[in-house]
């Protein structure tokens, strides 16, 4: 049977602002990104992310971003790949903290907005990244964009790497994500989605927007838990995923002799 992980962005509340419908988005999903304290999240934010994700089951990971709340973490910035670094680094720190009061651990690792396009696409960034999560934790997943500079950095490391797709994006025909500034960069219709999804999965390949195929391997699918209808959007995309006898499931735990 066919295995993917169902992955969600979690936890990007804020103080008195509220976003996403975690609770509900919880209980279609086998991973939660969750943010930690740079583009989103406070340290309140988290430790409720993190006992509803545990409550229902879910494995959990970081989430870190750039330091820009104002800009949820999606505004480029220059950054060196040691800064790059240690701000992954500091991140996971902080979410394992919490995680420690539950005696549970960390799964895995994705950056978050442009910290992970920039990674997607500068070797040196993308190498500070996954250098970062080993080490911290080798027994970490590092997930990545399909076929990026992200992901063959985790491989070449030596850490579990999860290509990653996306059900509510469009693609480009080198294999990067169609910008946010562009219209066409989010697919709002569930059928459309769900027959993208299925067609990654299944068959390795994706139809993008100048209509060429582009091949790639889909081990986990973000479903974003911030959009319009989101929860909705996640039971569709789910359902579908059953229909065609995918296995939902997360990552197992990996142990890392010392």
């Amino acid at each position: 049977m066919v295995k993917v992980d169902v992955n969600s962005d979690l936890g990007e509340s804020f103080g008195r602002y509220t976003l996403g419908e975690q609770e509900e988005i919880l209980k279609y999903v086998t991973s939660a990104n969750v943010a930690c304290g740079f583009h989103a999240g406070d340290p309140s934010v988290m430790r409720e992310t993190v006992k509803l994700a545990i409550d229902n089951g879910v494995r959990i990971g970081a989430h870190p971003g750039l330091p820009d709340l104002v800009g949820f973490g999606r505004r480029d910035m220059n950054i060196t790949p040691q800064e790059a670094y240690d701000m992954v680094v500091y991140q996971i720190g902080a979410l394992q903290a919490f995680l420690a009061v539950h005696n549970e651990p960390m799964q895995h690792v994705k950056p978050h907005g442009a910290l992970y396009q920039m990674a997607s696409k500068d070797k040196e960034i993308a190498q500070a990244i996954a250098q970062a999560v080993y080490d911290v934790s080798p027994s970490l997943v590092l997930f990545g964009l399909a076929n990026s500079e992200l992901t063959k950095a985790g491989e070449t490391i030596g850490l579990v790497t999860a290509h990653e797709v996306f059900a509510d994006r469009t693609y480009q025909s080198n294999g990067m994500l169609t910008s946010r500034a562009q219209e066409d960069a989010m697919i709002t219709d569930q059928e459309q989605s769900a027959k993208q999804v299925i067609q990654m999965v299944k068959e390795g390949k994706v139809i993008s927007q100048q209509n060429t195929e582009v091949l790639l391997q889909a081990d986990t699918i973000c479903i974003h838990g911030d959009g319009e209808n989101a929860v909705e959007f996640a039971k569709y995309i789910t359902d579908s995923l059953k229909k065609q006898d995918i296995d939902i499931t997360s990552f197992p735990i990996v142990e890392v002799s010392t």
